[in-house]
């Protein structure tokens, strides 16, 4: 091996990780966290990450890209099935899979689901995350980090690591980035500095406003809402020293009896959509916005493939 020859420079290394887990088990949170900066839409609902948002975490010695799947589950519609397919293209194609498992919660059948999948894409390394383990004393962590272990047993495989973390308190999140790097292959940036996702800006707008529209709205709406940014525009006769970007963008619903919540009484749930949404997407694009937001009726999208199509999906 000339590798050993020179310690000294280890080769740089670049490649593709994806967290998997059942819905709410702390994977934007998590991507959040390794990239420094928010690019993943996190939200306390199960299954809210349509897009494959990918944060890229730039180090010294190597650049992980993380890939954010929507959370596998037995699917009951149209748009499931789709989010299923994309889940199993991805995990193939990744260099490293982490497979979330919060510390609070015991390993339940959906874990089970998603472990069994794993079990069958032989050549990809597993780590294990133990996630909010801020949320758990040490008994209860121990014993949780003993039933994973256990879990890759019954299936016949193992993980390459199992790391408790706290993407919360921010504790192990960077020895997680150690543990990763070493698993992937050597490369060059496959990115420039720099960049911390690859999405183009009009999807992560829609997606900030999709989760400012979810915040606190009632448990029937998750699922049935979607954001399309119809046009960002620079505005016209400004200052260059005082310069708004006009963002137009629909929100969508499946029925007509949805408006109301999305928009609130007097329209006050709407304004606050548009006031918390807009200081994300300011933060985002680093210019001033100007934010116009419609709630409109796409009705049954999720059961629609035209529709579908339409809405990005």
């Amino acid at each position: 091996m000339d590798r050993a020859s020179s310690p000294s420079q280890a080769p740089h290394r670049a490649g593709f990780a994806c967290f998997v887990g059942r819905p709410n088990a702390g994977k934007s949170t998590l991507t959040n966290a390794l990239v420094g900066t928010k690019v993943a839409i996190t939200s306390n609902r199960p299954q809210t990450t349509r897009h494959t948002v990918r944060g890229i975490v730039h180090r010294p010695d190597a650049q992980l890209v993380l890939v954010d799947t929507p959370g596998l589950h037995k699917p009951r519609t149209l748009l499931g099935e789709r989010l299923n397919d994309v889940v199993r293209t991805t995990w193939a194609e990744v260099d490293v899979i982490g497979f979330c498992l919060p510390a609070d919660q015991k390993i339940g059948p959906g874990d089970k689901f998603i472990a069994k999948e794993l079990a069958g894409i032989k050549k990809t390394p597993k780590i294990a995350i133990v996630t909010k383990t801020d949320l758990v004393d040490s008994k209860q962590l121990a014993e949780q980090l003993i039933a994973i272990d256990q879990l890759a047993t019954e299936l016949g495989f193992e993980w390459k690591q199992i790391v408790p973390v706290s993407a919360v308190g921010d504790k192990q999140v960077s020895l997680l980035a150690d543990l990763i790097a070493p698993l992937l292959p050597e490369s060059p940036p496959l990115y420039p500095e720099g960049d911390l996702t690859d999405e183009p800006e009009q999807i992560m707008v829609a997606e900030l406003i999709r989760e400012a529209a979810l915040e606190g709205v009632r448990d029937e709406l998750p699922h049935s809402i979607a954001v399309v940014v119809e046009e960002m525009l620079p505005r016209e006769d400004r200052p260059k020293d005082k310069p708004l970007l006009d963002i137009h963008a629909n929100v969508y619903i499946e029925r007509p009896s949805q408006k109301g919540i999305i928009i609130g009484p007097k329209g006050a749930r709407l304004k606050e959509v548009g006031m918390k949404s807009r200081k994300h997407i300011e933060a985002l694009l680093g210019t001033p916005v100007y934010l116009d937001l419609h709630v409109k009726v796409a009705k049954d999208w999720q059961r629609d493939p035209k529709q579908l199509r339409k809405l990005g999906f």
